[in-house]
Formats: structure tokens, C-alpha cells, sequence
């Protein structure tokens, strides 16, 4: 892999003219929101505090430490731009991983950005606002309403201290800031589009500005240290799409040496770039992964062959930075003990997750399961944010190959009438539609755990403890289709549409949950309890033994990976040390 894949903050998209702007910023909070009509933007005085970026203000990790709510901050940073290579006619291209929920972005007093999302990426030129100067200093007003429960927010909290199962707010900048540099035109976006069963790797990649004159792309494939392909193509347009041979169908060594799987997890890997004669105007590395998702009427299908998911619930929220994590150590981290535990993929739970965790997911052959972070009321308002930002990241992140399925509404989160008001039900099916518009390669699940619309897996949340009601609701086709039809988790149906999802697979995509017996006082939410080690390991062995001794059930997910503040029902501590040995989960979960 590249040199830049350990250390760029979009391994799947990296150019080798970046700079990191993540460090120490000037903070401030605006309580009165003020700072814009006090003109913060282009006022030093107005910044009495230093903060880490990007970790939350929120966070300990930050320097500031503050629950709050505060609903807008501010960040300035002063950026020598003496030391950022560039020739005339370079363009200087400012990027934001993620700001939540809402940022203006000025650069030298001039405004460059506005964003709303969360969890999504944006970027600004700001070539121009920049210009001649040494220096360039950056403003960024962040917003986030604590109280706008239309706002979508996943595991966020709405309240202080954190209650049930939500957790601590994430405010403003939480994902890295970083410069590009590229020349007058530049590499805007790549989607690979591999097909498995020929062998064929096809791509669109499109430039901006769509060229005056012809340019030329140059396309540098290999696999292992193989080259698949050294091409150069005449781009006229702003898109350009094509398509690679890159194997031979049916032969026998073609599953090891070239699909993507967990257990070989094989990239090809990417350099493209772009010319104006012998000019290079931008140099992109990324990669592909050769593998088929899809589902049969009993079992999810990993290049078409019938594939058991053994997923976690991985909430990936870190005690001192929140849902920011506090390293690119502690991302990869996760994801190793991911597979050190027995598990061969993970369910992120309502957060869209850090591409350098899914970068290490595809490297490393760990399956995922990409989720939405909800609202909480069904409006207007919500309906428009969220629909805008699952379309932002499903363009994001769908050249990903670990990830195998979407999943744009857990619970019934943002739809609590589904059953009784047709227009929640007609969102949640456009939502369905909407995903495989975006991205026809994946299942997609319409909303996980109960009241299914169309969906393309049944999944199913259920935190009975014991195996033995596993088995009677599960263990035969005639107790699973009975629990299909009858059976109310929560409270709620699981299917409001039975005849759309005729044969399709279904898993139990949330079970578990043990956790030992809280004490005396302490913060705690759970959906068991044990009160040793020894009842901790049989009743984990109990409810995953069960689970896969049920022949229509076709995977599951067990809750959770870590303890996530008051939900403390995590094989790990929230500082990530396993609460029973590793050998002895693994052997439970790779069974």
C-alpha cells in the first residue's frame, strides 16, 4: 500500500501535496450569538482559548473539557502558507472531515464555505481568498443545537449529563482539517465500479473544471506488485469513465489471489494522474476492492457464495474525544480487535464512520454494515437533513469494499408512527430506493430491527437472555416464520409489509448486551446481568450457540464492542481492555 495510507486523513482518495491542519486553533464560545454580527471573522481578540483539533470542546481530549450546551463555537488557526509548495496556477483547496452540525468557513475575512451535516465532508478553493499572502488565517463558526431534535445526531444526547443509551455531545470540528494542493484542473472524484463475476474493474472519474482543451489521465493499476494496467486516455469532458480487465473468470486461483474477502482482503491499488502534456496537474492514490454483495432467500452472499455474518455493534466512541477517535493508532486499533475477538465484521451504529476506519476495514477484511445517525422527530425539517446528508455519505463511502450494507434507519428512530401514517412509511421506502439509486451493489436494510418496509434482510433486535427462548423463537422454519408474523420486540411488528419480503434473508442484527451487575449507585444501562466471569462467558456462550444452531437465522450481531459511558454491556472497557480473556470470546464469536 502507499506510503499515505497510514497517515492521510481519505486513504481511499489521497493526494501527496496535503497538509495537516489538525493541532492547536484559537476557540471561543459565541453564547450570545454575536461573534457574526461582531464581525469575529476578522477580529484575533475575539479567541480567548486554545483548543486541540479535532477533538470536540466537549471532550477532555480537546483542552477545554466543557459539556455545556453551547450551540455555536468558534476556531481561528493562522496557516504560513510559505511553507505549502506551489508553482503558478496552483490552486489551494481547504478540506473539513467533519464539523457538526453546521460551519461557516472564512479565510482572511472572506467567506469560502457553508455546510450542513454533521458527519459529512466539504471542502472550499479558497485559492482566491488566500491569495498572495504568507499567511492565510482561518475562521470556522460551528453550530450545533442541542435542543433540535430534528438535527440528525445518532447516540448524541440531548441532555446533561448523558442518559439511557445516548452519550455526549460531539460539537463543531471532529474529523481532520487539512490543505490540498493541485493544479488549474484537478481529480474531483473516482467511483469504481468492480464486477466480480468477470473480472472487469470499471471506473468514472470526473474533473473540475471540465478542461477547455483536452488533458490527458494516466492510470497505473497493480495487484500484490503486479501491474494490471499503465494507461492514458483523452479527457475531453468532465467525466470519464472505462474499464479494466483485470483477470481471468473461473480460473482457480482467482478467489485468493485477486476478490476481496476477510480472509484475503486484496486492493488493487491506484495512481492516477492528470496531464496537461507533461505537466502534472494532480496525483490521486486510492484503491479497489474485486468483490459481489448481495442476498438469496436464505443467506447473505459474499462473492456469490453463501457467507454466515458474525458482526458487533461497534459504537466507536473513545471516554476522552467522544465520537472523534483520539488517534490513527487507536482507529486501527479498533478495527484489529474487531478480528481479534472472533468477529468477521462490525455494524456501525449511528455514526458515519472516520474513512480511515473503513480504509482499515477494507485493508484488514473486516465486513461493515454503514449506518445513518437518525433524528429524533419525524418533520419536514428532518426529513430534508437527513435524506441530504445518507446521499452524502452513501457517495462518500460506497467505493469502500468492506462495507456490504446500508442501513438508513435503525429502530424506527425518526419515524415513530410508521404503522399508522403512510407518509413516514413512503419516506422510509424512498429511502430504500434513494440507497440502491446511489449504490445498486449493496442489500440495503430499510430499517433495522423491526417494522420493515421493503428491505432486502429481515433483521431483528431481540435481548432475550436466555437460549432456550433463542431456540423457540427462532430454532425451525415454523417457530421463525411464526415470530415473522406474531412477534412484537418492543412493542412494534416487524414487518408492516410481510408480502414485499417474501424469501428474504433474515439476522438478528442485535442480541446480547451482558453486562455485569451494576453496583451501588453507579450509571448503568444494560439488558442483562451477571455477576462473575464464569456466568459472563456461559451466558455469552448460551445466547451465540443458540443463535447459530437456529437454521433460518443467517447472521447476527452481538451488542456491543465496548462499554460506551452508562451502557456498559461492551466485551471491552471503554478503555478497551477485554473483560474476559480473548482466546475464550474469540472462540465463542469464530465459531
Amino acid at each position: 500500500m502507499y506510503d499515505l495510507a497510514d497517515t492521510h486523513p481519505t486513504p481511499q482518495f489521497a493526494r501527496p501535496r496535503w497538509h495537516d491542519l489538525t493541532g492547536t486553533w484559537q476557540f471561543a464560545f459565541d453564547p450570545g450569538d454575536t461573534g457574526r454580527d461582531r464581525h469575529w471573522e476578522s477580529d484575533p481578540a475575539a479567541f480567548d482559548r486554545a483548543i486541540t483539533v479535532p477533538f470536540p470542546p466537549e471532550s477532555a481530549a480537546s483542552g477545554i473539557g466543557d459539556p455545556g450546551p453551547h450551540r455555536v463555537v468558534w476556531y481561528r488557526r493562522e496557516v504560513v502558507l510559505g511553507t505549502v509548495e506551489r508553482v503558478p496556477g496552483d490552486r489551494l483547496i481547504l478540506r473539513f472531515g467533519a464539523v457538526d452540525y453546521r460551519a461557516d468557513v472564512w479565510v482572511n475575512g472572506t467567506h469560502v464555505a457553508f455546510h450542513e451535516g454533521g458527519h459529512t465532508p466539504f471542502h472550499a478553493d479558497v485559492t482566491h481568498a488566500a491569495g498572495d499572502a504568507d499567511t492565510a488565517v482561518i475562521v470556522v463558526r460551528a453550530e450545533d443545537d442541542a435542543s433540535d431534535l430534528a438535527q440528525p445526531r445518532g447516540k448524541q444526547d440531548w441532555q446533561t449529563p448523558s442518559h439511557g443509551i445516548w452519550y455526549r455531545r460531539t460539537t463543531g470540528i471532529w474529523q481532520p482539517v487539512w490543505l490540498e494542493v493541485t493544479g488549474r484542473y484537478r481529480i474531483a472524484d473516482i467511483h469504481w465500479q468492480p464486477d466480480a463475476a468477470s473480472l472487469t474493474l470499471g471506473a468514472a472519474v470526473r474533473v473540475t473544471p471540465a478542461p477547455a482543451t483536452p488533458l490527458t489521465l494516466q492510470v497505473e493499476l497493480s495487484l500484490h506488485g503486479d501491474v494490471l494496467a499503465d494507461d492514458r486516455y483523452r479527457v475531453g469532458a468532465d467525466t470519464l469513465s472505462t474499464t479494466w480487465s483485470v483477470g481471468q473468470p473461473g480460473h482457480p486461483e482467482n478467489h485468493q489471489r485477486l476478490l476481496w474477502s476477510p480472509e484475503h482482503p486484496n486492493l488493487i491499488e491506484a495512481k492516477l494522474t492528470l496531464l496537461d502534456g507533461e505537466r502534472v496537474l494532480d496525483t490521486v492514490h486510492s484503491y479497489a476492492g474485486m468483490r459481489s454483495v448481495g442476498a438469496d432467500h436464505t443467506s447473505f452472499l459474499l462473492n456469490g457464495f453463501p457467507c454466515y455474518l458474525r458482526l458487533v455493534l461497534a459504537q466507536n466512541f473513545w471516554p476522552e474525544s467522544h465520537l472523534a477517535a483520539p488517534s490513527a493508532a487507536a482507529i486501527r486499533r479498533e478495527v484489529e480487535l474487531i478480528r481479534e475477538l472472533g468477529f468477521n465484521g462490525a455494524r456501525i451504529h449511528q455514526k458515519i464512520e472516520d474513512p480511515r476506519f473503513l480504509s482499515w476495514c477494507d485493508r484488514l477484511g473486516v465486513l461493515v454494515w454503514g449506518e445513518m445517525a437518525n433524528a429524533f422527530v419525524w418533520d419536514d425539517v428532518a426529513v430534508t437533513r437527513v435524506t441530504r446528508e445518507w446521499t452524502d455519505a452513501v457517495l462518500r463511502d460506497r467505493n469502500h469494499p468492506a462495507i456490504v450494507a446500508w442501513v438508513p434507519v435503525n429502530e424506527s428512530w425518526g419515524v415513530p408512527a410508521l404503522p399508522a401514517d403512510p407518509r413516514q412509511r413512503h419516506w422510509q421506502e424512498a429511502l430504500w430506493h434513494l440507497t440502491h439509486a446511489l449504490d445498486g451493489t449493496r442489500p440495503v436494510i430499510s430499517n433495522d430491527g423491526w417494522e420493515h418496509t421493503t428491505s432486502d434482510i429481515l433483521s431483528i433486535h431481540d435481548y432475550t437472555s436466555s437460549g432456550e427462548t433463542v431456540g423457540a423463537k427462532y430454532g425451525t422454519p415454523e417457530a421463525l416464520a411464526a415470530t415473522l408474523r406474531d412477534n412484537r420486540p418492543n412493542r412494534r411488528i416487524l414487518q408492516l409489509d410481510p408480502g414485499s419480503n417474501a424469501d428474504r434473508p433474515v439476522m438478528l442484527t442485535e442480541y446480547g448486551g451482558i453486562s455485569y451487575a451494576p453496583r451501588t449507585g453507579e450509571r448503568w444501562f444494560g439488558y442483562g446481568t451477571v455477576g462473575s466471569e464464569a456466568e459472563y462467558i456461559a451466558k455469552v456462550r448460551e445466547l451465540t450457540e443458540a443463535v447459530r444452531c437456529c437454521p433460518g437465522i443467517s447472521g447476527y450481531c452481538y451488542t456491543q464492542l465496548t462499554d460506551t459511558e452508562q451502557e456498559t454491556n461492551g466485551l471491552l472497557t471503554e478503555d478497551r481492555v477485554p473483560k474476559l480473556p480473548m482466546e475464550t470470546m474469540r472462540s465463542i464469536f469464530e465459531a
